[in-house]
């Protein structure tokens, strides 16, 4: 079952895929009604999910579900990782890349490769107070309330 994804629960569990590049707004308005449609049909043995799906900042796939009405099971998350593959073919664009870090940057997403944060943060490109997308934001209320987060408050804080 859908839910619009403001109207979810503080608690509801999130799945963040961080694009390689921005959706165009042309891509955006093709693959939002699909986030719609598939949250709609994404189930758990049979249960539908209080699911919701959203683009945000035009670089993050969000998937989210209402865990407290129906848990995702293991085919339930592996239903919507072939969605998400599938998004991935057919726009042309990887959202299973982990070696990349985002920061917001003069109000940007700006893709920074792991290989690089060191010398980023020796050379004062990357401070404790660079906004950062921490995918592994797992819940919907510290995404609103700490998302983009400084990096020296996410598991980035080694580098500092």
């Amino acid at each position: 079952m859908y839910i619009p994804f403001d109207q979810l629960p503080p608690h509801a569990r999130l799945w963040i895929y961080q694009a390689s590049r921005p959706f165009t707004e042309a891509e955006q308005a093709e693959i939002k009604p699909m986030l719609e449609r598939f949250a709609s049909e994404w189930s758990s043995h049979g249960t539908g999910l209080q699911a919701s799906a959203t683009l945000l900042h035009h670089q993050f796939l969000v998937l989210a579900n209402n865990e407290s009405a129906t848990s995702a099971s293991g085919c339930s998350i592996d239903s919507s990782v072939n969605f998400v593959r599938e998004l991935e073919r057919q726009f042309g664009i990887s959202l299973f890349d982990r070696t990349r870090l985002a920061f917001l940057q003069n109000d940007e997403v700006q893709l920074v490769p792991l290989s690089q944060l060191k010398d980023k943060v020796s050379a004062g490109e990357i401070r404790e107070n660079s906004l950062y997308f921490d995918t592994l934001v797992n819940n919907l209320g510290e995404l609103q309330s700490a998302w983009p987060r400084p990096a020296g408050n996410s598991w980035l804080s080694k580098y500092f």
